[in-house]
C-alpha cells in the first residue's frame, strides 16, 4: 500500500477481456482502438441535447494514450473518483463526532500494582482538570494475551480537543510529575489515533463487572470498506447476546487495524454467546466474508482497572 517487458502485452489482454469487441481491433497481434473513447466517458454526442461541435478544439490524444486512460479508468476508475474516494471514504465509515485514542503500555515486570496505583492518580486528574472535550473510556489490564500490559482508549471531541490536550500535558505541572513516575514502570508504550464505526458507537460509562475482550484485526490494504459493509450486518447478529461495547478503526499509528470490544460477565458466557451467534441469520456470511480480509489479529482478554469508565 515494475512491469517487464510483457506489460503491453499484459494490458492488451486486460482490454480484451474488459472492453466490448467493438471498441478493439487487432493488428499484428497489438490491440487498438476501433472507435474514440470519448463516447465511453462523455455525455457528449447526438441525441443528448449537447452541441459536439467544440469536440475538435479539445487536444488530440495519440491511440496508446486513450488506450492507457480506459484500462486505467475501468481498472483503477479516474482520477477523480479515486480523489473522492480518498477524501469520503472516512467520512462514509465514521460517526464522525469524536477521535479516539488507543495507548498501549508494556509494563515492566513485578511493576504492575505501582504502575497502577499512579496512573489512578493521574488519568482522573487529567478527566477532572483538563478540557471537557477529554473524556476516558476505559483502562484495562491484560489478564489473558499481552501480560504485562495496560490499554487505555481515550476519547477527544475532535482533532482541536485531541491537540488542545497534548499542549496542556506539557506545560502542566501536576501531569508532568505524575506521567514522570508512571513512565518510571513502563519499558515501552504505543499510540494509535482511531475513529468509531457510524454504525457501532463507543458504549458510554457503565459498570457491568466480568470481563472485556479487545479483538484487534489487520486488514489487507484497500478492504476496509468491505469490512465495515459484512460487519454492519455482523454486528446485528451480535446484538442479540451481547452489548457490543465499541469498534474502531485506525487512522494514525499502525494502520489498516480494527478494534472491537465486548464485554462478558465471565469466559464461559463468553463460549456460550460466541456459539449461539452461529443460529443467527447473516453471521455465517459475516465470518464468511472477512476472514479472507484478515492479514492477522489477535485477542486481549482484560479486566479494568479501579477507575475505567467501563468496568
Amino acid at each position: 500500500m515494475s512491469a517487464s517487458s510483457g506489460g503491453a502485452g499484459c494490458q492488451g489482454l486486460v482490454m480484451a477481456r474488459i472492453l466490448p469487441n467493438r471498441y478493439l481491433g487487432s493488428t499484428n497481434g497489438s490491440v487498438r482502438l476501433l472507435h474514440s473513447s470519448r463516447s465511453l466517458y462523455s455525455d457528449e454526442g447526438p441525441g443528448n441535447g449537447r452541441s459536439t461541435d467544440h469536440v475538435a478544439e479539445e487536444p488530440k490524444k495519440t491511440l496508446p494514450q486513450k488506450a492507457s486512460h480506459i484500462v486505467r479508468s475501468i481498472l483503477h476508475g479516474s482520477e477523480q473518483v479515486r480523489q473522492e474516494t480518498r477524501d469520503t471514504l472516512s467520512k462514509l465509515l465514521a460517526r464522525g463526532k469524536y477521535v479516539h485514542e488507543l495507548a498501549t503500555h508494556r509494563v515492566k515486570p513485578g511493576c504492575m500494582e505501582e504502575y497502577k496505583a499512579v496512573v489512578a492518580q493521574l488519568y482522573p486528574y487529567i478527566v477532572s482538570n483538563f478540557s471537557p472535550g477529554t473524556k476516558l473510556v476505559g483502562s484495562w489490564e491484560t489478564d489473558i494475551g499481552d501480560l504485562d500490559t495496560a490499554i487505555h482508549i481515550w476519547e477527544y471531541q475532535g482533532y482541536p480537543a485531541l491537540s488542545k490536550a497534548y499542549s496542556d500535558y506539557r506545560t502542566d505541572p501536576k501531569y508532568k510529575e505524575l506521567h514522570q513516575k508512571m513512565m518510571s514502570f513502563l519499558h515501552e508504550r504505543r499510540s494509535q489515533i482511531m475513529l468509531e464505526f457510524q454504525f457501532w458507537p463507543t458504549h458510554p460509562p457503565v459498570t457491568k463487572g466480568g470481563v472485556y475482550e479487545l479483538r484487534s484485526y489487520t486488514l489487507k490494504s484497500g478492504t476496509l470498506l468491505e469490512w465495515e459493509q459484512n460487519w454492519r450486518v455482523g454486528v446485528e447478529c451480535r446484538k442479540h447476546h451481547e452489548v457490543p461495547m465499541g469498534a474502531w478503526f485506525s487512522q494514525l499509528g499502525d494502520l489498516n487495524q480494527v478494534h472491537h470490544l465486548w464485554q462478558y460477565s465471565d469466559l464461559q458466557v463468553r463460549k456460550e454467546v460466541r456459539e449461539a451467534a452461529w443460529s443467527e441469520n447473516g453471521w455465517p456470511e459475516t465470518v464468511l466474508n472477512t476472514v479472507p480480509l484478515i492479514q492477522n489479529m489477535s485477542s486481549r482478554i482484560m479486566l479494568p482497572m479501579s477507575f475505567s469508565s467501563l468496568k
